[in-house]
């Protein structure tokens, strides 16, 4: 099970909201906060990496990295769907 703390140390590791992570509610729009569309990039490479996932095209959409809660759920569906 991927835990919210568990993303939150990965958007730590981003240049572009490592400073603000621990100010930020699980809703809050990322976007808003200071991610752009490389940050979501290293995002989505960054999640990959840590959970040994990968991004299928129909989950590369903005929505998908948008707030901690909906990239929690994001990786845990792909998470069990890797281990299936």
């Amino acid at each position: 099970m991927v835990e919210i703390s568990d993303i939150r140390d990965v958007l730590k590791s981003l240049e572009s909201l490592k400073a603000v992570v621990d100010g930020l509610s699980d809703d809050d729009d990322l976007f808003e906060k200071g991610l752009d569309s490389f940050g979501s990039v290293q995002l989505m490479l960054a999640l990959e990496e840590r959970f040994d996932i990968e991004f299928p095209d129909s989950a590369l959409g903005r929505r998908s990295f948008s707030t901690i809660r909906i990239i929690r759920d994001t990786v845990s569906g792909l998470a069990q769907q890797e281990a299936a």
